[in-house]
């Protein structure tokens, strides 16, 4: 087997790996260990922010035809973006008890079983990369809640409100791939795990400004968000005018 093959086999491991990463995030999250369970997330996010770039880097796809790598990582990221972060939330009581606690665990489970099997869960519109509908960033989610010590009600308001979300036709940035303003991106991405670790290091009680303006970047990525799938809509408006005018008899 050439170097080249190995190199892409190894980025599949290195996917893959978030697997155990997830296994980690529920054992520890049903032990009460609620920082380790978000430096996991930490780690869990590094590795799918980085093992697309690693693929098309080392052209997995060409090298390894018959293993679906956008399968894998599917498969990784429920785990690790949706199962995860809801057993860490029904666990360590940041949910309502009783029923309705159990309710809005498994409301976010399912809506992203369907958004997850979506064939145009990832569109590609005027070249640009996204995410169709909130994508899944339960962890994130998690993370807040624990982080500004959110209560029962308001966490599962914000549950189901981002449920709903998923099914809302607004396309999310994809921050490695989405290409207006990558580079902005891009460095405040980096700023936002910085301040993501900081935070987490200084649990329970974490820095007020540093909490702020790691929310910042959230407020940056849903108005980018927002400006992309209105100007994206406004052009395909445009392009459907132009051609309707141009199909009319003279």
């Amino acid at each position: 087997m050439s170097g080249a093959k190995l190199a892409a086999y190894a980025v599949h491991a290195y996917t893959a790996s978030g697997s155990v990463l997830a296994l980690l995030m529920v054992h520890y999250s049903y032990r009460g260990d609620v920082e380790t369970v978000l430096w996991l997330f930490l780690a869990a996010m590094v590795v799918d922010g980085s093992d697309g770039i690693l693929a098309r880097r080392f052209r997995v796809k060409e090298l390894v035809p018959g293993f679906d790598g956008a399968l894998l990582d599917n498969i990784v990221d429920y785990m690790t973006y949706v199962l995860a972060p809801m057993a860490l939330l029904w666990a360590n009581g940041y949910l309502p008890g009783g029923l309705f606690g159990g309710i809005c665990a498994v409301v976010p489970l399912l809506a992203s079983c369907v958004q997850f099997c979506r064939t145009d869960a990832k569109p590609v519109v005027a070249g640009e990369h996204f995410f169709l509908g909130f994508p899944s960033y339960w962890n994130i989610v998690a993370f807040y809640v624990v982080a500004t010590g959110l209560g029962t009600e308001a966490t599962a308001a914000i549950l189901l409100i981002c449920t709903v979300l998923v099914f809302v036709p607004i396309r999310y940035v994809y921050p490695s791939r989405t290409e207006a303003l990558w580079q902005l991106t891009f460095v405040l991405t980096v700023l936002w795990f910085a301040a993501y670790a900081v935070i987490v290091a200084e649990l329970p009680d974490p820095h007020s400004l540093v909490v702020a303006g790691s929310v910042a970047y959230l407020v940056y990525y849903l108005g980018l968000s927002l400006w992309l799938t209105l100007r994206a809509d406004s052009a395909a408006s445009n392009e459907a005018a132009a051609t309707e005018v141009a199909a009319e008899p003279i």
